[in-house]
């Protein structure tokens, strides 16, 4: 019982992460191509991963781990275009 709540605490975890992503983004708080921004998707996504996998919910899995994916790449991008810039 006490991992069904630990899966479900990570799963709300993973929720308001994101929604907290997109508030900040879509408000200017934060920019889209940022580290911090980027970095808080791989997190809710991973996070969303384990709920929904644990769930069963297979769409919603393979979605949230593609979103993780893309944020890594983002990343690994944004720190070669910074690494760059700094030459």
């Amino acid at each position: 019982m006490r991992y069904a709540l630990l899966v479900e605490i990570i799963g709300w975890i993973g929720t308001f992460l994101l929604l907290t992503a997109y508030v900040l983004v879509s408000f200017k708080k934060l920019e889209g191509d940022s580290i911090r921004y980027q970095m808080m998707n791989v997190v809710a996504g991973l996070c969303l991963v384990t709920n929904t996998l644990y769930h069963g919910a297979y769409p919603p899995s393979f979605l949230n781990a593609v979103w993780s994916i893309i944020a890594v790449v983002a990343i690994i991008t944004i720190g070669r275009k910074s690494g760059k810039n700094t030459t």
